[in-house]
């Protein structure tokens, strides 16, 4: 139902029939959505859905916004876009309730296969093959997340890359799926309260600059969950505070802002209708400010508005709901009589009831299903007569009785039948191979697709060996980076890089120096200092097709945009389930240099929150460019950070500097040795090779060095096992605080490779101190591992 939403009354063309029918259609819509709501709320307080957050008063708003999609756009959007999904044939009242339910049947619930809660809304971008559909042949969501205004970034990436489809001419052929022209326009929904949030000012401030077709409404009901907007928004009003954005001609930059009232039909498809139609045309921005908006059942299922809004407030909601207007608009304008309407709103809400109820057996029937099998299983062994026969079938009863079953209450059922089944007879195997069924099952439903299961994945990129020659080069590593990008965006269309002073200087090291004059400011450009936005500009080009290279000055800036990587890039491929892609690389620089905020090595902090995406820590810059080669060939986003001090080191430059690559997951043995094992990466490695020049190798110590490449992933061969098992001695050393990366890797080694059982010495770590790096040579000398400290740790180890 709304999927066939005909677009003739924003288009201003239509007969009073044509007309009649489509206000009628939208009618219908809007009571159906509503009465979703209603049943969602309910299927929560009873215990058959476990939260609940609902679209309920923004239904109209939705309907006229609908009206202005075309196939190619792009909604970026938050937890109360119910109605607009709808209207779109984007989604559909049974998977919204499918969705209610945690149905993890991906073809009943597309947008997320049960992962995220209701309210939670994408469309599949990716084929079952891991390839791209024709994104300008459907309408399409990128998958929500629910931190406020995190979808603020990536709407502004998606935006961008329509402007990136419409001007850059190295993008005119070979990516007819992903645009027409730049014709597509990115929709954002965000509540009011929500503006409050930095991501929002942030991502208008760089719309308003990159002149991109970005459409942002914001939903103005009056609240942030309990809270006026008079606590939240300067002036009382969004669309007031942000007056000085207000899009200037003569600048020719800025974003335009709209007002209309979420009660008014025609106001909302007219307003609608205009504005979209001016940011499709010029790529000019703007703000729609729905005012006026009521929200009937309050903010969620988790409390209730009577507590916070006045009788006055409750009763002007009730008198302004958007469907009772639309009611009378029906009746004034005689396009429906009241026996009309009534016959119409009963069909509604059986369409809604019946949608619950189906969605409900859908996801009730495999659960029975299991039970069922479990049953006869559990049977088999009951008649065999043991011990614990009477016990396993008050189990059995126990499992079928349950009301409302859940995939856990079977497997926990199966399994405690196991422990109190003696043998291993027939039936008991039966058993325990239907127990090994569910495990798999549910590792398939609930811990899948953390990366990409395509041909394109990182692991199955193929290795190729840099490759030298006598005439190889001998350069600095800013150097080679210069001339891998310089190779790479020639080769690769689909390459951008952007950041602060990566265009006209070409970075603060020269890794892009010369390279936007000669391949134009689209390809190579400057960004303001605006870290979460060039975070989310990438995220928005990689979702459409493209393969940006966005540039994070230094490491300790990461901390502005780890957010959008955190809740987004990161879990992009785990949300969907294999539905959506983000292979977005960001580079930054970090590690040893000067002072507390330009050297800092936070890679602890990095690795526990951005699970779903690759780190690599290269130690110089040759390293950096092969797997700067492998994420160009793979689907999968990585953070790539370059040493600091390693730009002005000589390097020797491979023959095949655009094609050779670095596996990722595979440790690299720089220096082999018998005594002790020294696992590390980037920077420190220099430090520890001071070390053994100076401190162990002339008593006689034998060091197997040991380069890590990537932290995620971490030695997928055991190739640091294979060492321990030689020395059976290891230290794990990192510029990180205590209990950061080091630790991390001990853990990898330790428990999960099990590497204690070849220890003749205690294991340890060393790490910086607990503070950050104070400034200047003795600062860091002080602060982080040195080669003294380094050597003086080995000889106790050696000592023990």
């Amino acid at each position: 139902m709304g999927a066939t939403q005909n677009k003739s009354l924003a288009n201003g063309k239509l007969s009073f029939e044509e007309f009649r029918q489509e206000v009628l259609k939208d009618y219908e819509l809007a009571v159906t959505s509503r009465e979703a709501s209603l049943i969602g709320r309910k299927e929560v307080l009873t215990g058959k859905a476990k939260f609940g957050i609902f679209g309920d008063g923004k239904e109209l708003g939705q309907i006229a916004l609908s009206k202005c999609f075309k196939p190619g756009d792009i909604r970026s959007g938050y937890y109360r876009d119910q109605t607009l999904m709808f209207a779109t044939g984007m989604s559909d009242v049974e998977q919204f309730f499918a969705q209610l339910y945690a149905n993890p049947d991906i073809k009943e619930e597309p947008a997320s296969a049960g992962r995220m809660m209701n309210g939670h809304y994408g469309t599949r971008w990716i084929d079952d093959n891991g390839e791209w559909k024709d994104l300008t042949a459907q309408p399409n969501s990128t998958s929500d997340i629910s931190p406020t205004a995190g979808q603020m970034v990536r709407a502004l990436g998606v935006a961008y890359a329509s402007k990136m489809y419409r001007n850059a001419d190295n993008l005119k052929t070979g990516f007819e799926k992903f645009s027409k022209n730049g014709n597509e326009v990115s929709f954002c929904t965000i509540g009011d309260a929500s503006t409050s949030e930095g991501l929002f000012w942030e991502t208008l401030n760089a719309a308003g600059v990159l002149k991109v077709p970005l459409a942002v409404c914001v939903w103005d009901d009056g609240y942030g969950i309990s809270v006026p907007r008079a606590y939240q928004t300067s002036k009382n009003s969004i669309s007031e505070a942000l007056s000085g954005l207000q899009y200037d001609e003569k600048l020719d930059s800025g974003v335009e802002i709209y007002r209309v009232k979420g009660w008014d039909y025609a106001a909302l498809v007219e307003t609608f209708k205009k504005g979209v139609e001016r940011i499709r045309e010029t790529h000019i921005p703007a703000l729609f400010h729905i005012q006026e908006v009521t929200q009937p059942q309050g903010h969620s299922t988790s409390g209730s508005h009577e507590r916070y809004k006045s009788k006055e407030r409750l009763e002007w909601e009730k008198e302004m709901d958007c469907i009772k207007k639309l009611r009378e608009f029906v009746l004034e304008n005689a396009i429906a009589n009241e026996d009309e309407l009534v016959a119409l709103e009963e069909q509604a809400k059986d369409y809604a009831r019946n949608c619950k109820q189906t969605a409900w057996n859908k996801f009730l029937q495999p659960i029975k299903d299991q039970i069922s099998t479990c049953t006869s299983l559990s049977n088999e062994v009951v008649n065999e007569g043991g011990d614990n026969a009477a016990y396993i079938s008050s189990l059995v009863a126990e499992l079928n009785g349950i009301k409302e079953p859940i995939r856990k209450d079977v497997l926990r059922t199966t399994q405690r039948i196991l422990k109190y089944s003696a043998g291993n007879s027939s039936a008991v195997q039966h058993l325990r191979n239907f127990y090994e069924e569910l495990k798999a099952d549910a590792r398939d439903k609930f811990n899948s697709h953390l990366h990409s299961q395509s041909a394109s994945a990182v692991a199955n990129i193929k290795e190729v060996k840099a490759a030298y020659s006598d005439n190889s080069a001998m350069l600095n590593g800013f150097e080679i980076l210069n001339k891998f990008f310089d190779h790479t965006f020639a080769a690769n269309p689909a390459v951008f890089a952007f950041g602060e002073d990566v265009g006209k200087i070409g970075d603060v090291n020269q890794g892009f120096a010369g390279l936007q004059e000669k391949y134009g400011e689209l390809r190579i450009s400057d960004a303001g200092i605006r870290e979460a936005t060039i975070v989310g500009q990438g995220l928005g080009m990689a979702l459409r097709g493209l393969r940006p290279i966005a540039e994070i000055q230094y490491l300790d800036y990461l901390l502005y945009g780890l957010q959008p990587l955190s809740d987004d890039v990161a879990t992009l491929q785990y949300r969907t389930k294999g539905g959506q892609k983000c292979p977005l690389i960001i580079r930054t620089r970090g590690h040893r240099l000067e002072g507390i905020w330009h050297s800092g090595s936070p890679m602890g902090m990095i690795i526990n929150s951005l699970r779903g995406m690759h780190i690599c820590v290269p130690r110089n810059m040759v390293q950096a460019a092969g797997m700067y080669n492998t994420l160009l060939q793979s689907d999968e986003p990585a953070v790539v950070v370059e040493c600091l001090n390693g730009y002005r080191l000589k390097e020797k430059m491979p023959d095949n500097l655009a094609e050779f690559t670095v596996p990722f997951g595979i440790p690299e043995v720089l220096q082999e040795g018998d005594d002790i094992t020294i696992v590390s990466y980037g920077s420190t490695l220099r430090v520890i090779q001071e070390a053994i020049e100076l401190y162990l190798k002339p008593q006689g110590i034998s060091c197997e060095l040991i380069d890590v490449q990537t932290l995620l992933p971490f030695d997928t061969t055991g190739r640091i096992v294979e060492s321990l098992k030689k020395t059976s001695r290891i230290v794990f050393i990192d510029e990180d605080v205590p209990g950061g990366a080091s630790a991390y890797m001990f853990q990898q080694v330790m428990e999960l490779q099990g590497g204690f059982r070849w220890l003749d010495a205690a294991p340890r770590t060393i790490a910086a101190q607990p503070h950050r790096p104070a400034y200047a040579t003795d600062g860091d000398y002080f602060s982080k591992p040195n080669a003294e400290d380094i050597a003086a740790v080995i000889e106790e180890i050696m000592a023990e």
